[in-house]
């Protein structure tokens, strides 16, 4: 039986990884970084590495009990499937290539899931300084400060965030191209920041009405569905589906 902890305190133990991984992106981004390929263009760098295991020891220490899983290295701290365990899962730099690049759409991303069901998420960008939190039944939080999603409903009056992914063979090339192009004629404008998470911040907290993306990031939507509009997110969501079909 997992050890009882309040919201409160796992939140808090989360944002203390999240800001020391954070310290290590900072110091990483303006440094030479040594790159290695998962794919054509699917990129991940030490400070990938790095953040992941000072991020899973960290919580490790205080939740000694609870699950993880990451991207580079969570067979080496238990877990690499969603249970209904005290499960944490980690994207220790959601937006590698922005950061290879110097671009600095960067994050942490780290949430907490029990019985299956989004319980705590952090999503921190260290270049900007934008600290995004949420806690089941108390809303999202922008640097302390409570966040609300767009009240738009009208496709043709919203800012769509989507990303174009990693795979460069052309029958996913051509899908994507053509994924584009109908977006285009259905929303006002569209944006491509590289990072899934900070797209659902994005929305979570009203600076874009929707992101659309195929494979959708599971850290960020952890935030995203511990804000009070996630009826109205996922309504939208199913509109830009049926508009594109």
């Amino acid at each position: 039986m997992a050890e009882k902890f309040s919201h409160a305190e796992l939140l808090a133990v989360a944002v203390d990884a999240a800001k020391n991984a954070g310290e290590v992106i900072r110091h990483g981004f303006y440094q030479t970084k040594h790159v290695e390929h998962k794919g054509q263009v699917d990129l991940v760098t030490e400070t990938d590495k790095a953040c992941e295991e000072l991020i899973f020891t960290h919580l490790k220490k205080h939740f000694p009990s609870h699950k993880f899983i990451g991207e580079e290295t969570s067979a080496a701290f238990g877990t690499s499937e969603l249970t209904d365990e005290p499960t944490w899962i980690v994207d220790p730099l959601d937006g590698t290539t922005n950061f290879v690049h110097g671009f600095p759409f960067v994050c942490v991303s780290i949430g907490l899931t029990i019985d299956k069901v989004p319980i705590v998420g952090v999503v921190y960008n260290p270049i900007i300084g934008e600290l995004f939190t949420g806690v089941r039944g108390q809303g999202a939080f922008l640097n302390g400060k409570p966040i609300h999603a767009s009240s738009q409903t009208e496709l043709l009056k919203s800012l769509l965030a989507t990303e174009v992914g990693t795979a460069r063979d052309k029958s996913t090339v051509d899908a994507t191209t053509n994924r584009i192009n109908s977006l285009l004629y259905k929303v006002r404008s569209l944006r491509m920041d590289g990072s899934c998470a900070l797209n659902l911040c994005g929305v979570a907290c009203g600076r874009l009405d929707i992101c659309y993306e195929l494979g959708f990031e599971v850290l960020g939507t952890l935030l995203l569905g511990l804000s009070y509009y996630k009826k109205l997110v996922v309504t939208f969501l199913i509109r830009m589906e049926e508009s594109l079909t």
